[in-house]
């Protein structure tokens, strides 16, 4: 279990779908992007690849194609399933498929307590031969990990890294914060901040790695600022953040899995319509708003 295989920047692309069914040649296409930019790390499956939405056999390929398009560059692929018996179906397959690592959150319909987490959390560890990373998502799952809930599961051998949600922008907060996790979890585990409006004041607090959405369309741009970040160069960092603030402000009004989309459909890298229905794209005024925050970016192509 390398820790540097959950440090840096890993970029997690979306699962673009064409009347419903994988487009297989767009995925591959923006995996291989991925790994030619130089990002640490892909995560394949994440919220933003709507791998809640997706069958078993969707998922399998899924994980399939993104081992062999990433090149040399390590997969963690989401496994991720209301039932435990479903959960370790999708590690099952993604250990076939080759991946360097899964991603787990405690999806539920019926409130978890702390106690079925954890012993989610240690089934599914004890079936791995790769590492796991555990999904710390409350917007999405409604889930709230205690610090101490993650001190506890951090104890499991197969545990390698924790993806907490994003920090306060006040970095002397934010650290604190970082502080308070890295204490009760083993040093052999690394802590990674999502919410890309914080992955800067994440890595400047300490985090060791940022497990960012946009760095699945924009990977050159966000090696970038990782690699600033990562090395406590906090105003180039920041600088060359702050041309996306437009669009974090959209994630704020509506959400990243929505804007994402709109945005890589905007820049032609995937085609139109690539959530999974129930879900929608935004509406026009949205897809508006869109290309005016790439505009005031000057991330137009």
């Amino acid at each position: 279990m390398s820790p540097t295989l959950f440090s840096g920047l890993s970029a997690f692309p979306l699962t673009p779908l064409t009347d419903e069914m994988l487009d297989e040649a767009s995925y591959s296409a923006l995996v291989a992007s991925l790994a030619s930019a130089g990002v640490d790390s892909i995560g394949a499956l994440g919220s933003t690849g709507s791998y809640a939405y997706l069958s078993r056999p969707e998922r399998a390929r899924i994980a399939e194609l993104a081992v062999d398009s990433a090149q040399a560059v390590p997969v963690i692929i989401g496994v991720g399933a209301l039932r435990t018996r479903d959960v370790l179906a999708n590690v099952e397959d993604a250990q076939n498929a080759g991946a360097s690592g899964v991603l787990l959150a405690p999806l539920a319909y019926q409130p978890l307590s702390d106690d079925e987490v954890y012993r989610l959390y240690a089934e599914v560890a004890a079936s791995l031969s790769v590492p796991l990373v555990v999904y710390d998502n409350p917007v999405t799952t409604h889930f709230a990990f205690s610090d101490e809930l993650h001190g506890r599961i951090a104890q499991l051998p197969a545990v390698a890294s924790i993806k907490i949600p994003g920090v306060s922008a006040d970095l002397a907060t934010a650290t604190a914060r970082v502080d308070r996790l890295r204490a009760l979890i083993p040093e052999r585990v690394t802590i990674g901040i999502s919410g890309d409006g914080s992955g800067v004041t994440g890595m400047l607090a300490g985090c060791d790695a940022w497990y960012s959405v946009l760095a699945g369309v924009f990977p050159h741009e966000f090696v970038e600022i990782a690699h600033a970040a990562h090395r406590g160069d906090a105003e180039l960092a920041r600088a060359r953040a702050d041309r996306f603030a437009p669009l974090w402000a959209l994630f704020a009004s509506h959400g990243s899995y929505r804007v994402t989309a709109a945005v890589a459909e905007d820049l032609g890298i995937v085609g139109p319509g690539i959530l999974p229905r129930p879900v929608r794209g935004l509406d026009p005024d949205g897809r508006a708003a869109v290309a005016a925050a790439l505009d005031a970016a000057g991330l137009r192509r």
